[in-house]
């Protein structure tokens, strides 16, 4: 079996790229099992070194707008045995508000052409569709249930958000008209992740764990008591694997589906590193509200209910501390916990 993932050098792709590869084989919604001979990594930047090592790993490096353009280099031509697509390159939310022409281009215009160049293939893959919670905004005229589920009406208020929304309702559409077999699934926010910053205006619910334990300052621009839902990495991968292997009749509409995520406070956030990390690492944080993160970040949903992905199984993380404690596991060692 061939895989393609957008995205796949990215932290999340390549994560998912490594855990596949453990894995070894895919049952392709709900099918036999079938070893994975061949994952190939689209994206601006070169495969990890640890992946490139892997005989099974290909990288494609370069635009994801410019490797689909028609014609025989297309990537989707050059790679037209591939059977599960995971799309998961984008641009960030805080970058899209920044600089709009990207977000249309990243988000929308490579989603259409990726959809496109499986029309044109007429093999019908798998495509797994990494949305965001980002798709569900509150407006004064419009204000959250204390819940939202999978059938919320999605009212995205940042230019991030209607791209995701966007690729949502193509996905739905191709499949419908049998282009695809599609699966649409939102991603909370993912935390933490490893590396460097990123332009996420969710990114600091990262950077105020990840930078602490580096023993760097790490300031937080939101009030203690916002609330947001996330997901570990690991919990995330498992996630979107959980949905291409889902079979038709378990996965049901077309239409995206909830992520399982952990609803907490910033304040639980920094206790839980303090419980963890101890008194002088939860010092090295601090308050200081930037209006345009907090103003993007109080627009989201706060608290997710995922009744479709947890009927197949999926889990949300049990606690902060599992998180925080994941993250430790992979990036300090050193650190007893």
């Amino acid at each position: 079996m061939k895989i393609i993932i957008t995205g796949g050098a990215g932290f999340v792709g390549s994560l998912l790229a490594r855990t596949l590869l453990a894995q070894g084989s895919l049952a392709i919604r709900g099918a036999v099992p079938q070893a994975i001979t061949q994952i190939v990594l689209a994206d601006r930047i070169a495969a990890p070194a640890d992946l490139a090592q892997d005989a099974r790993i290909a990288s494609e490096v370069g635009d994801l707008l410019d490797q689909l353009a028609t014609g025989a280099s297309n990537l989707l031509a050059r790679h037209s045995d591939a059977q599960l697509i995971f799309h998961m390159a984008a641009a960030v939310s805080g970058e899209c508000e920044a600089n709009f022409d990207l977000g249309m281009r990243s988000n929308y215009a490579a989603t259409h052409a990726l959809l496109e160049s499986c029309r044109a293939l007429g093999t019908r893959p798998t495509v797994f569709f990494a949305s965001s919670i980002a798709v569900f905004g509150r407006t004064v005229h419009h204000s959250f249930p204390d819940e939202i589920v999978d059938t919320t009406l999605p009212t995205p208020q940042t230019s991030y958000g209607i791209q995701k929304l966007i690729g949502e309702q193509l996905m739905a559409d191709y499949a419908r008209k049998g282009f695809i077999y599609a699966r649409s699934a939102r991603l909370a926010t993912v935390s933490v992740r490893g590396g460097k910053p990123n332009g996420a205006a969710s990114g600091f619910f990262s950077g105020m764990i990840r930078e602490p334990l580096k023993g760097i300052e790490s300031v937080i621009p939101v009030s203690p008591e916002t609330v947001h839902s996330l997901a570990s990495p690991a919990n995330t991968v498992r996630g979107i694997i959980a949905c291409a292997q889902s079979s038709d009749e378990a996965w049901g509409p077309l239409t995206a589906l909830n992520l399982p995520a952990l609803p907490m406070t910033v304040c639980e956030m920094a206790e839980g590193l303090k419980r963890i990390a101890g008194e002088k690492t939860h010092a090295l944080l601090s308050w200081q509200i930037d209006p345009a993160i907090e103003r993007i970040v109080s627009g989201w949903p706060t608290r997710m209910l995922s009744p479709r992905a947890q009927a197949m199984g999926m889990k949300p993380n049990a606690s902060f501390d599992e998180i925080v404690r994941e993250h430790i596991a992979q990036y300090h060692p050193e650190i007893a916990i």
